[in-house]
């Protein structure tokens, strides 16, 4: 078909079909990523103390630990989306691809609950042991 060219070589595989919703999800997690970290450091900046009552308290907040939350997704999310392209490029096993890519997928959103349960812990109870 090509006899060893570029183009010869991937005549006819026709495309990934997912290539470009992933990059654009990257894009809008890391530009909400940008915004959300920009949300923390100003907040965190405003706060009279940085003790551990203090910032309890702040969380504590519905208008806090609901962006909190949403950056903790985010970040996971956006997090998930780049390894998971380093893993499609570079792992070529199969088997080991989607062990890779399964272990990943644990790993972020058990990530996320992790800090969402938290976030929820100190926000219905102040931070209290249970």
């Amino acid at each position: 078909m090509g006899n060893g060219t570029s183009i010869g070589r991937v005549r006819g595989l026709g495309s990934a079909k997912s290539g470009s919703h992933h990059w654009i999800l990257q894009r809008f997690t890391a530009v909400g990523n940008l915004l959300l970290v920009l949300w923390l450091i100003f907040s965190i900046l405003q706060m009279p103390g940085l003790d551990y009552e203090s910032v309890v308290g702040w969380l504590a907040q519905p208008l806090v630990a609901v962006p909190m939350a949403l950056m903790l997704v985010s970040v996971f999310w956006h997090l998930k989306l780049g390894l998971q392209v380093l893993i499609e490029d570079y792992v070529h096993e199969d088997g080991l691809k989607f062990f890779a890519i399964m272990l990943l997928n644990f790993y972020a959103i058990g990530g996320a609950a992790l800090g969402i349960f938290a976030i929820a812990k100190i926000a219905f109870t102040g931070g209290a042991a249970a």
